[in-house]
């Protein structure tokens, strides 16, 4: 075990704003004295006790659960509770630690945002309840596959750090959000719900729905409790267009079958076919008027020769016979085989020769577990 580090000199800039004063957001900075392996949080409420009482910051368990203190910490989103005053020096650009608040979300005070005008909202939007039929005498028995895989949603700690850092959300304010959509799947996921088709078709007929997220990868790189929101949105999506057959009005369904067929066929993505496809195919009305928007860009791409007229209307590029043989073999396969790290576990949980192999096969850190529910 690595030895405690003597207390040292941290220097904290803090972003300072307050509405309600009329003045402009502004950097305060606080030297603080503490061990490097404290947390930022620790740091922020010794500068408030020690020199400005004003600092306004929102904590409560200071252990990384009750998800209050949500930061950007030198510009990424997390828990200041659960940053190390070490490590954050490490990222810091001058050698002083930059403290704000996080984004997509209204500023009450400092570092304390207005997660019920924006976070909770959303939460509320994907009925974050079961939606059941007529209940069992006693208990329900889930598979525990099931309850293992919305396990992964369920540890979402409502902090707000994938809402902070989602650029869909900077772009669409409306868009439902990672963490909503996460917390939707929760319940998609959960057999015990009877709504599961009317979820999913709500949220996918919904044009800031679960079709706007571009796959940034930020709310799962702002997650600190390995949720992976995105990864959430995309088994959405699969349970839509693949369990479902959910045709939807923002072309969610088309799109993600015209992109399987250009794959399939070109071994490459060829995007003008894959903008046709998606409306039904290069001869389809729809597909016409979404083509006839699209010129002025196609224009200038043209014009700053970023594009040709020969690779927009051809593709040299064929798919191979392995590109053809994965689809082939994916295809002929009687359902879906998804792979989620808390069923499948990672690599080296499936390696050969385990030390309980005798036991038999096991899936993942709580396979094996019986799991009910009431």
């Amino acid at each position: 075990m690595e030895p405690k580090k003597p207390p040292q000199d941290f220097t904290l800039r803090v972003r300072r704003y307050d509405p309600e004063s009329g003045e402009a957001p502004y950097w305060d900075e606080h030297t603080i004295t503490l061990e490097p392996h404290r947390s930022v949080l620790e740091g922020l409420l010794q500068a408030k006790g020690r020199f400005d009482g004003s600092i306004g910051i929102r904590c409560s368990c200071k252990a990384a659960i009750c998800g209050s203190c949500g930061v950007r910490v030198n510009g990424q989103p997390g828990l200041a509770c659960h940053t190390h005053l070490g490590a954050a020096l490490k990222t810091a650009k001058d050698g002083v630690i930059d403290v704000e608040p996080m984004g997509n979300m209204p500023v009450i005070k400092d570092l304390i945002v207005d997660m019920d005008a924006v976070h909770w909202k959303k939460i509320q939007r994907v009925t974050p309840w079961l939606l059941t039929g007529e209940l069992p005498e006693r208990e329900h028995i889930v598979p525990k596959e099931a309850m293992v895989d919305v396990t992964q949603s369920m540890a979402c700690i409502q902090c707000g750090a994938c809402v902070s850092d989602c650029l869909s959300m900077e772009v669409d304010p409306l868009f439902i959000g990672p963490a909503a959509l996460a917390k939707s799947y929760r319940f998609v996921g959960d057999p015990r719900d009877t709504q599961q088709a009317e979820r999913l078709k709500d949220i996918a007929e919904d044009p800031h729905g679960m079709y706007s997220c571009t796959h940034c990868f930020k709310c799962i790189e702002a997650c600190p409790k390995g949720v992976a929101p995105m990864s959430q949105i995309m088994r959405l999506r699969r349970r839509a267009t693949g369990d479902h057959h959910i045709k939807d009005r923002n072309n969610g369904y088309n799109h993600e079958k015209a992109f399987v067929k250009n794959i399939n066929k070109n071994g490459l993505l060829h995007e003008n076919d894959l903008l046709a496809d998606s409306f039904g195919g290069k001869f389809n009305p729809a597909s016409g008027l979404f083509l006839m928007k699209s010129l002025p860009v196609i224009s200038r791409a043209l014009l700053r020769r970023k594009a040709t007229l020969k690779v927009a209307l051809l593709h040299p590029h064929k798919a191979p016979a392995d590109v053809k043989r994965i689809f082939d073999e994916i295809h002929a396969k009687d359902e879906r085989n998804e792979f989620n790290l808390y069923i499948s576990g990672t690599d080296e949980d499936n390696a050969p020769n385990q030390p309980d192999e005798a036991d038999g096969p096991q899936a993942g850190p709580l396979a094996g577990k019986e799991s009910s529910a009431a």
